[in-house]
């Protein structure tokens, strides 16, 4: 049998061509360009003032993205870990406090923990590889302040549960919706659920300006203070020199503005984030027709399908021993698929490999957050095998991509490889 994969020196599969996952940087064109060229024929590229009074690209796509999400209140930011950062600091979290987060998420959620001077906590998976809700439960202390969620790879949390034990022990919620942006859960938007909800338009996101991001809230509080913190000079406030309205308005921040040319580029992104969520939905959902009942794998589960923006296909394998093999026989075959977990092979999405964290690595000697005299109750301590349930979902899992771009017969050619991998590998 293995004589017919690829891999052994059997015929190829998919012959197609790849597509890089850039699913919006692949899109720029005309009206990305038209957005851009009125920035710098205009000389307005600072959202505040220019040398003529014009309207800010900034302020308008934050007008837009706060009505296609259904939040009252957005800002737009240079980042989506400037977005992170400053949903915690905005929602008072900071010294002696601990923060609930994913151990399968890219580093930067639990790293904007440490910069807003909290500790994190890095909880389990489930099957959905997104965090565990009994796990969280498990590890709640008097110390915790608030989860970060993190509907990781597309896919919404289990937001239902997740927001139930937030009201139980009265905890902040922040959604890092960077990876799942137009993502739903029982109709209702992501990053809409918690407190703040934050996004990213790096350039391996859905929507993109190369970089930036957004923090989106109900709260008009909320609202202000990161507006705040996000602009330390205060060019916001009707009176920048005036005196606080309320307390708590006023305190140091930083500069995590955007700038009017990615607001004028996210403005054209924008326009294109429907469609491009509706393409890869579509391929997403022919792949997995095309593999259903495929002995020896399962698709991995979602908490609402409807809602996952179908940017990746994830399937599990019964043994971690076979993955290696098998993402390479999908290779060969032309499908751009490979195992998530690797224990020798570094990947700053798994928490085993956060040696920063692991090691409570700091710039100085004095080891804050960890050393906070503030914090109650017993040290947070970290080794790399702390979540093995995480490891062991990820360890049995085959990734692959779904570009916007790939067509029918593409979909129906990675379909065709998968099972004729499985049929031999699986």
């Amino acid at each position: 049998m293995k004589e017919k994969l690829a891999l052994y020196g059997g015929p190829k599969t998919k012959t197609t061509p790849n597509y890089p996952m850039y699913p919006g940087g692949l899109e720029i064109g005309d009206e990305e360009r038209k957005q851009i060229n009125e920035v710098l024929d205009r000389k307005y590229l600072f959202r505040y003032y220019g040398p003529e009074d014009f309207p800010s690209k900034v302020a308008e796509f934050e007008q837009k993205f706060a009505a296609r999400t259904g939040a009252k209140f957005c800002l737009a930011v240079n980042s989506c870990t400037s977005a992170l950062i400053t949903s915690l600091v905005a929602c008072g979290v900071g010294p002696g406090d601990e923060v609930i987060v994913t151990g399968y998420t890219f580093f930067a959620s639990c790293a904007a923990i440490v910069a807003a001077k909290a500790i994190p906590v890095i909880a389990e998976v489930d099957e959905t590889l997104t965090i565990d809700p009994d796990d969280i439960e498990k590890k709640i202390t008097q110390s915790t302040k608030a989860l970060l969620i993190v509907h990781m790879r597309g896919v919404p949390c289990d937001m239902d549960r997740i927001m139930a034990i937030a009201r139980k022990h009265s905890l902040r919620v922040i959604e890092d919706v960077a990876q799942a942006c137009g993502g739903s859960y029982k109709g209702k938007a992501l990053g809409t659920f918690g407190d703040c909800g934050c996004f990213s338009f790096q350039y391996h996101k859905i929507i993109t300006a190369g970089e930036g991001g957004a923090i989106i809230t109900d709260d008009e509080l909320l609202y202000n203070r990161c507006m705040g913190y996000h602009d330390t000079a205060a060019c916001w406030r009707p009176n920048r020199f005036a005196e606080q309205r309320y307390e708590g308005e006023l305190f140091c921040g930083v500069n995590y503005r955007m700038s009017e040319l990615t607001g004028a580029v996210m403005l054209a992104q924008l326009g294109r984030l429907d469609n491009l969520i509706a393409e890869m939905r579509r391929a997403q959902k022919r792949i997995i027709s095309g593999i259903a009942g495929t002995p020896g794998i399962k698709i991995r589960p979602v908490n609402d399908p409807e809602g996952d923006v179908g940017i990746c296909l994830m399937f599990y394998l019964d043994q971690a021993s076979k993955i290696e093999e098998f993402g390479k026989a999908l290779q060969a075959e032309g499908v751009n698929a490979s195992g998530v977990f690797n224990s020798g092979i570094p990947d700053w999405h798994i928490y085993a490999h956060w040696k920063h964290v692991i090691g409570q690595m700091t710039p100085n000697e004095i080891k804050c957050p960890w050393s906070c005299p503030y914090h109650k109750g017993e040290p947070v301590e970290y080794d790399a095998g702390m979540n093995p349930k995480t490891l062991e979902y990820l360890s049995r899992v085959v990734h692959l991509d779904i570009p916007a771009q790939l067509t029918d017969e593409d979909c129906d050619l990675i379909a065709a490889a998968i099972r004729k991998v499985a049929a031999v590998l699986a």
